[in-house]
């Protein structure tokens, strides 16, 4: 069983930036696909970026294209969204979730999500 805790959320104005961080515990991150979407009140779950099981592909949705990067830092197996030049229409609650083997943006495969993170960003 692998439990995600993400941590970085708040309330941040417009053209600001955060740092998402989700972390495992029960096991490591190698060899699982991760990704981070949101959810805003009354809205479907949407997909943000992905990282791929093996590390080497990222994608990103067209919204945040060239302002959200997704990483991991293997030195503390912990998986980072990184979120630049916000937006009002970028708050959210903030999930990520984990995956074994592959490479998805398709919520329902993925297998463990974490409580989520609030990120609010005012005009």
């Amino acid at each position: 069983q692998v439990q995600l805790v993400e941590s970085g959320g708040g309330l941040v104005q417009a053209g600001d930036s955060l740092a998402l961080s989700c972390g495992a515990s029960g096991r490591t991150f190698d060899n699982y696909g991760v990704g981070w979407f949101r959810q805003a009140p009354g809205k479907e779950r949407e997909f943000v970026a992905a990282l791929s099981w093996n590390g080497y592909s990222t994608r990103c949705v067209d919204s945040v294209q060239g302002r959200f990067t997704i990483s991991k830092n293997n030195a503390n197996d912990t998986v980072y969204l990184r979120m630049n030049s916000l937006k009002p229409e970028d708050t959210a609650v903030y999930y990520c979730a984990a995956v074994a083997g592959i490479f998805t943006t398709t919520p329902a495969r993925y297998t463990f999500w974490g409580q989520g993170t609030q990120v609010t960003v005012s005009s």
